[in-house]
């Protein structure tokens, strides 16, 4: 790293990313899709973490401090508290700002590489946020070494890395501009030329024609630079997160692309409504394969966003203690039993616009009645003896595994695109 170092540092000073004005503090609160303490608890403690316990978070590589200020206003009220690390004077006093507007109290700031932290006495976190750096290490593998090293036995890490087919026009772009910017030294001269290039690329440019996956070149000088001038940039297929972080370190992976959940790995949803013979032999190959698979089909992801925990810690959905609630959009249970009870008689076909899938879904016989009770407080199990109180059921109740067996079906389409999860504590 330390070839690359003094200008990624260099960067960051002059363009701190992403681009913040702290006033805004006062008016809105930006969420990060990873640092939801609901999909935390979800994927990464078995949904039975108490966040008011001492939970101890890192933030490796905060920059301007989007995820450290939604962790630490989701926290404010608890004993917990925050380490934001980054190598950026100029993006650490952007976050400070920000959190100092907000009041928040509960974050320790730092200076410092993430290369350097097992050297710094810091103790072991609970949680640690990695999200869009270690791509721009000139070693990761020793950027995720560092971070295992202060990670506590039962924590977990939420990681963000850039995915490479998504990517395909980016990285045509970012060498187009390395042969033009050849014999620009400055900052200011590598940008004029980027926004020159931008503003008159043809149609057929592979940048312009995938141009609907990106954003950062929108939001001014420091996107550009970030997304096209990059001194050091690496990208992912699905393939080889799997070699590098489960076969090489035994992580077990849990991906959740930004909005959209696990939808983007899952072919069936990808091709969804329609039946794709082949689907059901892609079925049946390992996990891994078939996200491998989808990664190709649909040709969107950009980056890949996932939990590493140490073994599997997904909260339990046969778990009648689990409470199941709904979550990153404003629906209830009762509502969306409405909507299935409108169709009934005819196939339910879930169309969801914030994720684009749109699934034939099995509703089964008792699913609208199931959805009736779910309120984020009871359990499955409480739902289910309301569920078997219902007058059509009284006869012949159904059993909690009929139950669950049932609901499986909306249930995983629901949690496939993370407005379903499940804790163990009310929320």
């Amino acid at each position: 790293m330390e070839n690359f170092l003094p200008e990624v540092r260099e960067q960051y000073e002059a363009l701190p990313y992403p681009p913040r004005d702290p006033e805004d503090e006062r008016r809105r609160l930006l969420t990060t899709w990873l640092d939801s303490l609901a999909m935390i608890n979800h994927y990464c403690f078995a949904g039975d973490r108490d966040f008011g316990d001492g939970f101890r978070v890192l933030v490796a590589g905060g920059g301007t401090g989007d995820g450290t200020i939604y962790l630490a206003e989701q926290l404010r009220a608890t004993s917990a508290r925050i380490v934001h690390c980054d190598l950026s004077a100029a993006s650490i006093a952007i976050a400070r700002r920000r959190a100092e507007i907000r009041g928040l109290d509960n974050i320790d700031w730092l200076q410092a590489s993430l290369l350097e932290l097992p050297q710094l006495g810091l103790g072991e976190f609970d949680y640690i946020n990695c999200s869009g750096v270690l791509h721009h290490l000139d070693d990761p593998d020793a950027g995720l070494r560092a971070l295992t090293r202060v990670l506590a036995a039962d924590g977990a890490i939420g990681m963000m890395v850039y995915a490479t087919y998504g990517r395909t026009g980016v990285y045509q772009m970012q060498e187009l501009l390395r042969q033009i910017n050849s014999r620009t030294e400055s900052i200011a001269g590598r940008l004029d030329n980027a926004r020159q290039v931008l503003s008159m690329l043809p149609a057929t440019n592979w940048f312009a024609r995938g141009e609907q996956l990106f954003f950062d070149h929108r939001r001014g000088d420091a996107g550009i630079y970030d997304l096209l001038l990059h001194s050091q940039d690496r990208s992912y297929t699905v393939e080889q997160l799997y070699c590098w972080l489960h076969d090489e370190h035994g992580f077990h992976i849990e991906f959740s692309d930004v909005g959209r959940g696990r939808s983007p790995y899952l072919p069936q949803l990808i091709l969804a409504p329609r039946p794709a013979p082949f689907l059901a032999t892609v079925a049946r190959m390992p996990l891994r394969q078939q996200q491998a698979i989808a990664e190709l089909l649909g040709g969107t992801l950009v980056t890949h966003s996932f939990f590493l925990t140490r073994g599997s810690r997904v909260a339990a959905y046969r778990d009648p203690a689990s409470v199941p609630f709904f979550c990153h959009e404003p629906i209830t249970g009762p509502e969306l039993s409405a909507i299935i009870h409108r169709h009934a008689g005819s196939p339910f076909v879930l169309r969801h616009s914030h994720t684009g899938v749109n699934a034939q879904v099995d509703t089964g016989r008792y699913g609208k009645f199931i959805l009736q009770y779910i309120d984020g407080r009871r359990s499955f199990d409480e739902v289910f003896s309301l569920v078997r109180g219902e007058e059509k059921f009284r006869q012949s109740p159904p059993t909690n595994a009929a139950l669950f067996e049932d609901f499986a079906a909306l249930y995983e389409i629901l949690n496939a695109i993370e407005r379903m999860l499940l804790t163990r504590r009310r929320t």
